[in-house]
């Protein structure tokens, strides 16, 4: 019996261990490297005015995500890897749902929490690896060498996709720091929709079915909720009277009432919430009275006059 209770109990211990470090796995991985652009001629300028080349971290979850702490690493060869420790107290390095951070390496990390301690060089192979602040790796990419020419950027086909593209400045590959890789700008569904019913028609006599099949939906609610109450009424009424065949029920017309008498209960209703009571429960009134002493406080109705013998 010790046996098999020792058993139970390393099971569920082991099973809470695997949730837990699955649950830990997911969290850590909401930061992801999003797009990185290695020689920036002509493109996004820093806050000095600088043309960089800057590397974009995207936070895939739906919860804020702080990059304080966190390490960005190029070069994964030993003894060569430069380490960017993004520093702690910045208010900025909190990364809103579904929103992106730009890093600048500029090799310059005296002027800002954002700009690196390390460049990149376009005519080398460049690896780019995230960890957090406990050095684990969260996500990591290899550019080759000659991959990419200036104002180029190599980035995932859609934010935290896991495909990624050379985006070379054209009309659907533009190069986009800090911001969504894929835009979308059109609807293919609604413009079909548009095509086929320019005037509207369709539209109009959808709208005014799905209004109709509301309504209609509503009714039947409310006609199999009445029919429900006056079966529970009359059953009621039955068990009051003590009746128990259905047919003496019926012609005794126990449980029903015409429709005068809930028309008088509604407006009794009514009168008791609007006339009757209309805004005495929140007014106070104070009315001034001729006589100078209050009859609840005289001392005449007091036991300290003297009583008659």
């Amino acid at each position: 019996m010790n046996k098999t209770k020792f058993g139970i109990f390393s099971s569920l211990l082991l099973l809470l261990m695997f949730c837990s470090s699955c649950q830990e796995q997911r969290s850590n991985n909401k930061l992801l490297i999003n797009e990185v652009l290695l020689e920036n001629e002509s493109n996004m300028q820093d806050d000095y005015g600088v043309n960089s080349a800057w590397i974009e971290i995207f936070n895939k979850s739906f919860g804020s995500a702080d990059l304080s702490a966190h390490l960005i690493r190029v070069s994964s060869q030993p003894g060569d890897t430069v380490t960017y420790f993004i520093p702690k107290g910045d208010v900025l390095t909190s990364i809103k749902p579904r929103q992106h951070a730009l890093f600048w390496a500029d090799g310059e990390p005296r002027r800002g929490t954002f700009h690196t301690n390390f460049i990149l060089n376009p005519e080398t192979s460049n690896w780019i690896g995230l960890f957090d602040a406990g050095k684990k790796l969260l996500d990591q990419v290899t550019i080759p060498a000659g991959l990419l020419n200036a104002d180029q950027s190599y980035a995932r086909v859609s934010d935290a996709a896991d495909e990624w593209q050379i985006k070379d400045g054209s009309d659907h590959k533009y190069v986009t720091p800090n911001t969504n890789n894929l835009t979308i700008d059109s609807n293919a569904k609604m413009e079909n929709f548009e095509e086929k019913d320019k005037a509207g028609v369709g539209m109009a006599i959808s709208a005014m079915c799905v209004v109709f099949a509301g309504l209609l939906l509503l009714f039947i609610i409310f006609k199999l909720i009445g029919k429900a109450a006056v079966s529970l009424s009359k059953r009621n009424a039955m068990r009051a009277k003590g009746i128990t065949d259905m047919q003496e029920a019926k012609d005794k017309k126990l449980g029903e009432a015409p429709g005068e008498v809930f028309a008088a209960i509604a407006m009794a209703m009514h009168e008791m919430q609007n006339d009757v009571h209309d805004m005495e429960d929140t007014v106070l009134t104070i009315n001034r009275v001729k006589r100078t002493y209050s009859p609840w406080s005289s001392k005449i109705y007091t036991l300290r006059e003297t009583p008659k013998k």
